[in-house]
């Protein structure tokens, strides 16, 4: 469930669904690294959905139910000094020495912290503080003393659980000190509140939780689903609805952004950058203060998580695919590279055909004959690899509409006669042998569905689904449309079938459900079958069904349809025919004079005026109107005779766009324009007369460009290598800027604090800095140091405390950096989270190294130097071997300015943490 690295000791910790934490020892041998479990615990009842070190080397556990576990790092150093043969005692031992912090924040059984699954753990080194958030709530700890220092919600505001008005007689003071000091499980003194006392506490704590629930169920679309430290010492979240929120140290919202609709999934961050992946597959890159730099589509679906290693982001999809991209970009160089990218495409560009059938009929109510699906379809799906059909009024009437829409409320869709649909067309298709069934969306009476020639499904995926009612009110699906998007070697492809308002008069009303469908159409709900890998992420879709309720990219106004890039649009349109009689139409069909009937044509002249299907483009029509028929009476006598004698019409019609634009269709297809599409079959089945409407068909043929990735990577590396310009600009932005500090020796007695300045000399570039505990020692009765020793993931001595142990340095400015003795108590031994002894003063001197580590803003290079810290524990007692000088140099900082070294041994693996195996 979780991985927590320790740096400093090689090892590798992870929470497993079965409450256990395993750890994992990394040894190096002659045949390279190895990588072994070296003893494990029960952790919690539930799952470890989260973990982290503290900067004091402890180690923090979430669990549901809001359970926060602490390990001391004395206790965990403990089990990891253990010889073979004693390890199966380490997790006896480290199971009772945990600190339960819920049970430390419990008054009279209230409890200050969410009892909300704790979702995520966040050390924050800069100021040695620990974030724990649930999905709406956060608290924030004291990392050396382990104390609740806040607790708050998504909007910043501090939540008070406990009323501590009333306890502030000696008796409840006495209480609170047992229970947070001692730690000891003796009964609280009764006396000590009134029966009123603890019924008011009792109705508070009900009170808040009916609050939450209710408020939770509001702010469900806020969620938090990622949360990240910046080098600058701030907290950045992200939430379902897409925003990012900026925190301080101490918990105050300070700002929030929005550059995309969808869900935040992860974070990512090295220097002065943040990587945001979301699920909608989308990169974006943001500075320090939330500016967006740079974003692109990194994976067709979404991004479950981000690292930075060795000058790159790798981005994990939901699909399992990884990619890496340049730490560095955008950049100056980004142009350089694309342009001579661009002019060596003939080497790593990949020309792909294949024919598509796409099929639409209104089958009013009606279930079709073998022979009227074998003659629509089955002829045109012998040539062709993939399959489209759109089907309308597969099932209507008010009783099943309003089932419809409340099925739809809860994520339901289908029924048995759209089923029915799906079985017979399959068998047309030789499902199962020469096609297999890609996905499908009903909404109502509008179906659609994909089929997929079995040779070409390797080169399919991400099918995802998408509906959007029109009717009454715009929530029932008696009108409306229901899409499929799908990538096609690599490439997006929408399919929308519609059914637009009716009546001769209603163009303005056909035009707004158009443009109503284009603009919120959502693709969300991982299809069956071909995306079975994608299955995991259906509740992230639905949670994005809510939170991008209007398809629009709230930063650019951008639909998700428009970004596709092939779209084809089939269905009953119901566009007419103006200013014809139904006599006269019926002449002009009966001598075949479409041209002519073509100019009364509504759609044709809203297409030409620019109000609905911009930018698109339909085939030649050269079949007969398809709409209206008296049912089972074949040819052309069979349109309406009846009273109403309804006009002739196309309504139903098959219309795409692909990458060319409108004033450009003859571009040749490449990656810059990669997918171009011609007609080869556009025409109606006047067979079939099961219907009050003809079934139309039109086969594409679609040219397809994609890159052999593997020759463009070669291409690339080629490129960086002999292009001096990008080798320039490279080494700039991996450049060390330079830095000095004041000392590299401090002394700090009772509660001393002294100044450690870093001192950025270069003149245009920003430096960041990160300070670590190297090693510690003792000092012996003899004035020798004992074995050196680091904690977990190179945390700090409790009796020193260093802030900010990162930052940012401007060109030319100083970073001041407190250096503090604080009082430290060991504990010896904690027993279900009990201490077994009373703090004891630790009174011995020592010495820590403190390693400063440099880098640019944007390299993952690193410079360093190594400041020794001495601790004297009684300003009376000063080591022999120590001369005058050093003693009159306490609490004082050396003068003398020192250079950022090269990266020593510690930077480099700390450089090399993330480096891919």
């Amino acid at each position: 469930m979780c991985l927590v690295f320790d740096a400093g000791n090689k090892f590798v910790w992870s929470g497993h669904k079965d409450g256990k934490i395993r750890a994992w020892k990394i040894q190096q041998n002659l045949e390279g690294n190895s990588f072994k479990e070296f003893f494990s615990w029960v952790a919690h009842r539930g799952p470890v959905l989260s973990m982290v070190m503290s900067s004091y080397g402890d180690l923090w556990s979430g669990a549901e139910g809001g359970v926060i576990k602490v390990w001391p790092w004395e206790s965990v150093e403990k089990s990891l000094d253990l010889t073979p043969d004693e390890r199966h005692t380490s997790a006896l031992s480290l199971d009772r020495s945990y600190i339960d912090l819920r049970t430390q924040v419990t008054v009279n059984g209230v409890c200050s912290i969410s009892n909300t699954d704790v979702k995520y753990l966040l050390s924050d080194n800069c100021r040695a503080k620990v974030w724990s958030a649930g999905s709406q709530s956060f608290s924030l700890w004291d990392a050396r003393t382990r104390d609740l220092l806040k607790v708050f919600n998504i909007d910043g505001q501090v939540e008070n659980r406990v009323d501590l008005s009333s306890l502030q007689d000696t008796s409840i003071e006495e209480d609170m000190k047992v229970k947070f000091v001692s730690g000891s499980k003796k009964e609280k003194p009764q006396g000590s509140f009134s029966f009123f006392q603890r019924s008011r506490n009792a109705l508070m704590g009900a009170a808040d939780a009916v609050r939450r629930v209710a408020k939770g169920a509001l702010d469900e679309h806020r969620k938090t689903e990622a949360i990240l430290l910046t080098i600058d010492g701030m907290v950045w979240t992200g939430c379902a609805n897409g925003f990012l929120v900026q925190w301080d140290g101490n918990g105050n919202r300070i700002q929030d952004f929005q550059h995309h609709s969808a869900s935040v999934q992860c974070f990512c961050t090295l220097g002065s950058r943040i990587w945001v992946g979301y699920v909608s597959g989308t990169v974006q890159v943001l500075d320090l203060q939330g500016n967006l730099l740079g974003e692109w589509v990194a994976h067709c679906s979404p991004i479950l998580k981000m690292a930075v290693g060795h000058g790159y982001v790798f981005t994990l999809a939901n699909h399992g695919g990884i990619r890496g991209w340049s730490v560095t970009s955008p950049s100056s160089f980004d142009k350089i590279l694309r342009s001579e990218l661009a002019s060596k495409e003939t080497l790593y560009k990949k020309l792909e055909n294949l024919k598509i059938l796409a099929g639409t009929w209104n089958v009013g109510q009606e279930r079709a004959s073998h022979e009227s699906l074998l003659a629509w379809l089955g002829p045109a799906a012998s040539e062709v690899g993939i399959v489209v059909v759109g089907l309308q009024e597969v099932e209507m009437g008010a009783g099943f509409l309003a089932m419809s829409a409340a099925k739809e409320t809860v994520g339901l869709e289908g029924s048995s006669i759209g089923q029915w649909w799906m079985d017979n067309i399959g068998r047309i298709l030789d499902e199962g042998t020469t096609f297999e069934r890609g996905g499908s969306r009903q909404l109502a009476g509008l179906l659609i569905v994909v089929w997929v020639r079995k040779c070409l499904m390797p080169h399919i995926g991400d099918i995802e689904a998408a509906a959007v009612p029109c009717g009454f009110g715009r929530a029932i699906g008696n009108k409306g449309a229901v899409g499929l998007r799908m990538r096609v070697y690599g490439r997006a492809m929408c399919f929308v079938n519609c059914h637009l308002a009716a009546h001769l008069e209603a163009v303005t009303r056909r035009n707004a459900d158009f443009d109503h469908i284009y603009r919120t159409m959502v693709f969300n709900r991982p299809s069956n079958l071909l995306n079975a890998a994608a299955a995991g992420v259906s509740s992230v879709g639905q949670m994005l069904r809510v939170t991008n309720a209007s398809g629009i990219n709230s930063e650019e106004g951008k639909p998700e349809l428009s970004e596709a890039d092939m779209v084809v649009f089939l269905g009953d349109f119901n566009y007419r025919l103006h200013g014809i009689s139904y006599d006269e139409a019926r002449d002009f069909i009966s001598q075949r004079c479409f041209d002519w009937l073509r100019e009364k044509d509504q759609l044709r002249a809203e297409m030409k005026a620019g109000k609905v299907f911009q930018g698109m483009r339909e085939g030649v029509i050269r079949f007969p109107p398809t709409y209206k028929f008296e049912k089972n009476q074949a040819g052309l006598a069979g349109y309406d005779s009846g009273e109403k004698k309804r006009i002739p019409a196309w309504c139903d019609r098959i219309i795409y766009r692909d990458s060319r634009t409108l004033f450009a269709p003859v571009s040749e297809c490449n990656l810059e324009c990669p997918v171009v599409s011609s007609i080869l079959h556009y025409d109606a089945c006047m067979d079939a007369t099961d219907s009050d409407h003809k079934p139309v068909r039109c086969i594409f043929s679609v040219d397809i460009a994609q890159t052999d990735d593997s020759i463009q990577r070669q291409e690339f590396g080629k490129v960086i290598e002999s292009n001096q310009k990008i080798k320039s600009l490279l080494g700039e932005l991996c450049k060390i800027p330079e830095t000095i500090v004041s000392t590299n020796n401090i002394i700090l007695q009772n509660k001393d604090t002294s100044l450690l300045r870093i001192t950025n000399k270069s003149g245009k570039d920003e430096a960041t800095f990160e300070i670590i505990c190297e090693g510690q020692s003792t000092i012996k009765e003899d004035g020798e140091n004992s074995d050196h020793c680091t904690r977990g993931s190179f945390g700090f001595p409790r009796w020193l405390e260093v802030t900010p142990a990162s930052g940012v340095i401007k060109p030319g400015h100083i970073a001041e950096i407190s250096v503090h003795h604080e009082e430290f108590h060991t504990l010896e031994e904690f027993v279900d989270g009990v201490a077994q002894s009373w703090l004891c003063e630790d009174t011995r001197d020592k010495e820590v190294v403190l390693l400063v580590i440099i880098r640019g803003s944007c390299s993952t290079k690193t410079g360093s130097h190594s400041i020794c810290v001495h601790n004297s524990s009684s300003s009376l007692r000063v080591n022999s071997k120590r001369n005058d000088s050093d003693k009159n140099q306490a609490n004082v900082l050396h003068r003398s300015a020192s250079p950022i070294s090269g990266s020593s041994n510690v930077a480099e693996d700390l450089r090399n943490l993330h480096m891919p195996s």
